[in-house]
């Protein structure tokens, strides 16, 4: 950031590890309410992580996260020495989250923020029966698979990864569409999508074939379409050090074993 930053709003998971730097970092530093702090301090893992950004992505507040946790891949490490001065020199990481829309079985709707991906899969022992529209072009007329995500550069290093999607650099404007267990077309592996883009996904044969939709930590069950589009007038701030940067651990992630 470009300036010092003094008000620090300190918050931590349940987990003990991060109760523990709580207690030392407020002793050393003292709190403030999330709503008058300059910065917010999340301590914890990834999905801590996920969950504080969810929660402060309409305030504008930048998030600077410390491993408390187990991966930590959006986290800085953790050191309790010097923390207002690793906040004032860290770099601002802005990106916007995916919004899903769902029409349901029910005849409702909802819609849900991702900042990591959007995922249908198949709520029982019959595969999803899926078609593909992207900007009202039908891409993939029948998709069968035991799911479907897609994912931002945020996200593509998370479920995306495990499911074998490609790892997208930070500022890549790109989304990542990846099947999970396509029975057909059998060698489709997944497409890189601008991020501009609006996909429509909708389920075929859906009570033969039901499907539930998530976005990050946010499930719909019983989907009959869903439409995935970026949300341009929301912004996520990730506050990383200049050191330990998301490209650079994007970049060792994709030559880790």
């Amino acid at each position: 950031m470009s300036s010092q930053t003094n008000k620090l709003s300190i918050i931590a998971s349940t987990a003990p590890e991060a109760q523990s730097a709580l207690e030392e970092l407020v002793r050393l530093y003292g709190n403030v309410p999330t709503a008058e702090a300059d910065v917010i301090v999340a301590l914890g893992g990834d999905g801590f992580m996920l969950q504080t950004l969810h929660d402060t992505i309409h305030t504008g507040k930048s998030v600077y996260g410390m491993n408390c946790g187990s991966v930590g891949f959006l986290m800085n490490d953790f050191r309790a020495e010097r923390l207002r001065e690793r906040v004032a020199e860290s770099v601002e990481n802005e990106f916007h989250p995916l919004k899903m829309t769902t029409e349901n079985e029910d005849g409702s709707t909802s819609a849900a923020l991702a900042i990591n991906e959007v995922y249908l899969f198949r709520q029982s022992y019959q595969a999803a029966k899926l078609r593909v529209e992207i900007d009202g072009h039908v891409r993939l007329e029948e998709l069968i698979c035991d799911g479907l995500m897609i994912a931002t550069p945020a996200g593509s290093t998370a479920y995306n990864l495990s499911a074998h999607g490609p790892i997208l650099p930070l500022e890549a404007p790109l989304l990542a569409m990846t099947p999970v267990s396509a029975f057909r077309p059998r060698r489709w592996r997944g497409a890189l999508l601008p991020n501009h883009v609006c996909v429509d996904i909708h389920i075929l044969e859906p009570e033969k074939r039901p499907v539930n939709a998530v976005a990050d930590n946010t499930e719909v069950k019983s989907v009959l379409k869903v439409r995935v589009a970026q949300s341009t007038e929301i912004t996520a701030r990730i506050l990383s050090d200049p050191n330990h940067s998301w490209s650079d651990r994007i970049l060792a992630e994709q030559f880790n074993n």
